[in-house]
């Protein structure tokens, strides 16, 4: 049996973390579906900034927005769409097989918006129902901001993926917001089917400790950061609470591991897989670190319920000079940054290739 599907057997979701045309069109993401037990996949706006600078797959759609009166943000959410509605369409029977819990794609809401609630529950609302996909969620960052958007928008019946956590603490509050809007849904007679993850951001962790901890502690931080979180997660999912929404029908909002690849070219390409596990998760893996585990990855045993020695590693970076608590409020907001520079870089990149789609067109016009 192949470490995938064993993978799968154990009860984790295997997602893609990247989406590009090429990858439709060349039938490599229906590749992955077939052979690496790929039931979803991520994305988010480096991903799409990669994708349209890496060529001229974009053009001609580009080019027909662009005829269609579409430009900036409006023009990249129509393009993003395209390529995300023909993704969930080959994930619906996994949707399906799933009763509506998996197969799932994953597009976000503009970063600009990271500090405006009401905004973000608008877009929310809007760029789900131009997908016209079940299994499209909408990603929210799990800011301050973003919390009570995503209380609002779950409320509002709007799959939400719950990006740029960091921490237990800010999943516990995501997932807080997930209760309430359910819990509002319920009290008004409306289904409490309303799917969501909680995404931990994991590598980036271990990248803005490297060279401030010992060598034995180096890519440790992360893994044991996410313990702490599956700790609470399983916790939670355990809690009166929790079961009394699930009694009344919800499904559960479930726990995925984001930002998985191995940055440090000295561990092992697929650490974090091995490490991370666990039933009723998800991993969303970049296409290199999917291919090195489906190659060579070896599964042990689960992640610990209980969390594991987790607090014991945690307490050997405190003594090295790392405060876990003031880091991962600066990894949430550096993360929220660099999405806004991606962002606008892609924007950037759009207005480029609008303008040559349009200078191409000008020319064979006066041919």
């Amino acid at each position: 049996m192949n470490p995938t599907q064993k993978l799968h057997d154990l009860g984790q979701s295997i997602w893609l973390d990247n989406i590009t045309r090429d990858i439709l069109n060349d039938g490599t993401l229906a590749k992955y579906i077939g052979d690496c037990n790929v039931t979803g996949l991520t994305s988010n706006p480096s991903i799409f900034d990669k994708a349209i600078s890496g060529g001229t797959d974009y053009d001609d759609a580009i080019a027909d927005l662009i005829a269609d009166g579409q430009q900036g943000e409006d023009l990249f959410f129509a393009l993003a769409l395209q390529d995300l509605t023909r993704a969930a369409d080959l994930f619906k029977p996994a949707h399906a097989a799933s009763h509506g819990v998996d197969g799932f794609v994953s597009l976000e809401v503009s970063p600009l918006l990271a500090d405006e609630t009401q905004a973000t529950i608008d877009s929310a609302i809007a760029l789900h129902a131009k997908g016209h996909r079940d299994n499209l969620f909408i990603k929210i960052p799990g800011t301050p901001a973003g919390v009570p958007a995503i209380e609002e928008s779950i409320y509002r019946g709007v799959p939400i993926n719950v990006t740029l956590l960091f921490s237990r603490e800010q999943y516990l509050a995501a997932a807080e917001a997930w209760m309430r809007g359910i819990e509002r849904r319920i009290a008004e007679g409306k289904s409490p089917k309303v799917e969501s993850v909680a995404s931990i951001f994991v590598s980036r962790w271990d990248v803005a400790v490297a060279d401030k901890v010992p060598v034995e502690l180096k890519d440790r931080l992360g893994i044991a950061i996410g313990q702490r979180s599956y700790k609470a997660y399983v916790e939670l999912r355990e809690s009166a609470r929790w079961k009394k929404l699930i009694a009344a029908g919800a499904h559960p909002q479930r726990l995925l591991w984001a930002s998985t690849g191995t940055k440090d070219p000295k561990a092992s390409d697929t650490l974090y897989i091995e490490a991370l596990a666990a039933p009723d998760t998800i991993n969303t893996m970049p296409d290199k670190t999917l291919l090195a585990f489906a190659d060579h990855g070896k599964l042990g045993a689960p992640m610990a319920k209980d969390g594991g020695d987790c607090e014991k590693v945690i307490a050997q970076f405190k003594a090295a000079g790392i405060d876990d608590a003031e880091l991962a409020g600066k990894l949430q907001r550096d993360g929220a940054a660099a999405f806004v520079k991606s962002w606008n870089d892609l924007l950037k990149r759009i207005a480029q290739k609008r303008s040559s789609v349009a200078e191409a067109k000008g020319r064979g016009a006066r041919a």
